[in-house]
């Protein structure tokens, strides 16, 4: 059965390439694309199963092959013969299916039906992190694997699979409801004493709406961080080099990826280019903390076109490739029914099982006894029985935000700091070290 192809190849190799294709394998070419624009038009129609693209392609990016995604085309890369660097361009793009321009008409017909029959044995209508579907742009293999499974093969050099890395790093998003909870507070603190127990860890600065982590550790909120990032993804030139350039080390263990200094940029954090930076933040360090922004909506008008920016797009693709989320509430009243509320939203988007963090527990806000009487709240409203509660410190909290420093450096004994530490211990299964006063030669653990 013929499939109809389309190709967006330079010309210098398109008529040779048409040629292979029309007498050597069963496809019919629909299309000779010029340009980019034309190519994704011929998508949206429906008239292409398969787009063979070329490297050099102008504006070709992980943006316009997500959108080359959600109209079911698969993608063919293809490079002039010999050329390493075409090739690597093509799937540090997310192509995975790479082919020599010179390819012969029998390779050509060996790979496109592989690909269709990998198509054929997996479901048409995989959902994916934001409402579009979970297949990659690269090919096949992309239909069923994970965001964080796809990006990982897709950063792999030429020649290797996702396999044959070493073990990925863990991504723990850390998301909240409307109202200042404390994500920030409770991601830079937990990402600060991951590294302390001898875990590198990237601290990601994703939040869309009101982003503060360089302010919160005395960093240029100017730098390049994340927005950088996922601009130098989009098209095709990020690797583990230059994203360590662009997440300092602020501390031993500690790297920092900034967020956009002004909430109006949010359209520069691009779905998949900010997919594949998550994931490559897994080669990066041990362990990846995300701040996210607050916000679930997914904006269902914009959702059908998957070349416009979505607001919601850096939290939800956070959500969607994290191992471990945190949900964190504020411990009062108003704090309690926002986070429940906001489970219920959580549990419709793609994301992982949360653990739930009450921050800022407090007598004065709820009665005596705070955290029993927070617990049999939630068991009763949500079910909740397992329970992270971190106490409320103002104080202490403010003098760490004045000095642009992590607990672990301005309150090393402080009681907040020892459950943030308690949690990072479980998270990452390194006991924590003894951490107290000193008294009369003793040490005491804080209360």
């Amino acid at each position: 059965m013929s499939r109809s192809v389309v190709t967006a190849v330079s010309d210098r190799w398109e008529g040779a390439l048409v040629t292979t294709l029309e007498r050597e394998t069963d496809v019919r070419v629909a299309r000779r694309c010029p340009d980019l624009a034309d190519l994704l038009a011929v998508a949206g129609s429906g008239l292409a199963e398969v787009a063979m693209v070329s490297a050099d392609l102008r504006s070709l990016d992980r943006t316009a092959l997500d959108h080359l995604r959600e109209c079911a085309v698969l993608v063919v890369g293809v490079y002039p013969p010999g050329d390493e660097t075409a090739e690597l361009h093509l799937r540090q793009l997310g192509i995975s299916t790479v082919l020599p321009a010179d390819a012969s008409g029998q390779v050509i017909q060996e790979v496109l039906d592989a690909m269709q029959g990998e198509r054929g044995q997996r479901p048409n209508d995989v959902r994916g992190l934001d409402g579009s579907g979970s297949a990659g742009p690269g090919g096949p293999d992309d239909l069923t694997e994970s965001p964080r499974d796809r990006a990982a093969r897709a950063v792999a050099p030429a020649g290797t699979g996702a396999g044959d890395l070493d073990s990925p790093g863990v991504i723990i998003a850390v998301w909240g409801p409307a109202g200042a909870p404390g994500r920030t507070t409770i991601a830079l603190n937990l990402a600060s004493e991951l590294a302390g127990l001898g875990q590198p860890t990237v601290l990601v600065d994703a939040d869309t709406y009101g982003g503060c982590i360089a302010q919160s550790l005395s960093l240029l909120d100017e730098a390049p961080g994340l927005a950088a990032a996922t601009r130098s993804a989009d098209q095709g030139s990020l690797d583990l080099s230059v994203l360590a350039r662009l997440a300092p080390e602020v501390c031993p263990g500690l790297r920092v990826l900034t967020g956009i200094p002004k909430a109006e940029r949010w359209p520069e954090l691009r779905a998949a280019a900010l997919e594949h930076v998550l994931t490559l933040t897994r080669r990066l360090g041990r362990f990846t903390v995300i701040d996210c922004g607050f916000s679930l909506e997914d904006d269902e008008e914009l959702s059908y076109d998957t070349l416009a920016p979505r607001r919601n797009a850096a939290t939800l693709t956070s959500l969607a490739v994290a191992d471990r989320v945190l949900a964190v509430g504020a411990g009062d009243p108003i704090g309690l029914q926002r986070l429940v509320r906001g489970l219920q939203e959580l549990g419709t988007v793609a994301s992982p099982s949360p653990v739930v963090v009450i921050n800022r527990v407090r007598a004065s806000a709820v009665g005596s006894r705070p955290e029993r009487r927070i617990r049999e709240a939630l068991v009763r409203f949500a079910g909740l029985e397992e329970l992270t509660f971190i106490p409320d410190d103002p104080a202490t909290l403010d003098r760490a935000l004045l000095t642009g420093r992590s607990l672990a450096e301005a309150a090393p004994d402080s009681a907040v700091r020892q459950c943030l530490l308690a949690l990072a211990s479980e998270l990452c299964g390194v006991a924590a070290p003894l951490v107290g006063r000193r008294r009369n030669g003793s040490r005491q653990k804080s209360a």
